[in-house]
């Protein structure tokens, strides 16, 4: 059996194999009211049909000034909570597993006539304005966001849950020395995560795992280190995510060269020495690469995103590639 096609457990959440469909913003919810519709329950089940194991959304924001567009997805109401609803029955049918991605834009909001906030007033770029800096008192009130969002998520039927903390959001901007210049307790670069996680694991069943998402390195002037982030990383363990997502950069407008499997490296780093499930992503459509890399324990689950975009049935397509024979619903095989 190939590795990519073995089913994978963590705690209660069950997938049929270790394909993931990589969160991946939309821009598409043209309500302006952060509600999924026809687009996002197309994109979503099409990759669940396609044969993959677990479908998650993109970004999808706590509150409204948490949004990175008038367009983007949010999960602070109970029409967008209705609408996740549907697309996850939907999605269980394929026998695939659903994951919700939350998150909160901060400083990279470009929301319009919405005042941008962040740990500190230092601005994303010099394209972007300079935001406001949150208050205590505001920050615990965001808090409470992410715990809202997260039971809602569950009513909503998500199998499991993925906090951004990477990409230069407003986690990610409290953790990272460019953005967060704080001379209080918030300044400690992890305490604002922690509170974030207890906050939702406090709404999560027992059984339901919490994934991560974290930049293990970043491509400002005065970074972290990856041994930094594996310490903070050891503090989120602790404070209660059981898998992390490893990518990296995104806050700041520098950006990495990229070619195939660049960010494995730091998700195998990850993993051996903390010990942890880890999600590997980056440039890895190429199945036999996604078999190598997860052959070498450099990963648990590989995250699949522009490769999904190009073929939503990748899942298929890469099975037929590695030898293996799995089932396409419908008359869907025929095709193949």
């Amino acid at each position: 059996m190939r590795k990519l096609f073995e089913p994978y457990q963590l705690k209660d959440l069950k997938l049929k194999n270790r394909i993931a469909l990589s969160p991946m913003c939309q821009y598409k919810a043209e309500n302006q009211r952060g509600i999924p519709e026809e687009w996002h329950f197309v994109h979503l089940v099409a990759r669940a049909i396609g044969g993959t194991g677990l479908i998650m959304t993109e970004m999808t924001n706590v509150e409204p000034r948490g949004r990175i567009t008038e367009n983007c997805l949010g999960i602070y109401s109970e029409e967008q909570q209705e609408a996740f609803t549907k697309i996850n029955t939907e999605i269980h049918k394929y026998g695939a597993k659903s994951a919700i991605q939350i998150a909160h834009a901060g400083r990279k909001s470009k929301l319009k006539d919405c005042k941008i906030i962040a740990p500190s007033a230092i601005p994303f770029s010099s394209d972007y304005e300079v935001p406001k800096e949150l208050s205590k008192s505001e920050i615990y009130n965001i808090i409470q966001k992410f715990a809202e969002g997260t039971k809602r998520s569950v009513n909503a039927g998500f199998d499991t849950i993925e906090l951004h903390g990477a990409h230069g959001y407003l986690l990610h901007q409290f953790i990272s020395k460019a953005s967060n210049q704080r001379t209080d307790c918030y300044g400690n670069p992890t305490k604002f995560a922690e509170e974030v996680i207890a906050a939702m694991k406090s709404e999560m069943p027992t059984g339901m795992p919490l994934i991560m998402r974290i930049s293990a390195i970043e491509y400002t002037e005065n970074p972290y280190t990856l041994d930094e982030m594996i310490a903070y990383c050891e503090i989120f363990k602790s404070a209660g995510v059981d898998m992390f997502d490893v990518s990296t950069g995104g806050n700041s407008p520098n950006k990495p060269d990229v070619y195939p499997a660049y960010q494995t490296k730091f998700a195998k780093e990850i993993k051996t020495k903390l010990n942890v499930p880890v999600i590997s992503v980056g440039a890895l459509e190429n199945p036999d690469l996604a078999e190598h890399v997860l052959k070498e324990n450099e990963a648990d689950i590989i995250a699949i995103g522009k490769g999904m975009l190009k073929d939503p049935h990748w899942a298929k397509t890469a099975a037929q590639t590695l030898g293996v024979d799995i089932k396409m619903p419908g008359v869907y095989d025929l095709g193949y």
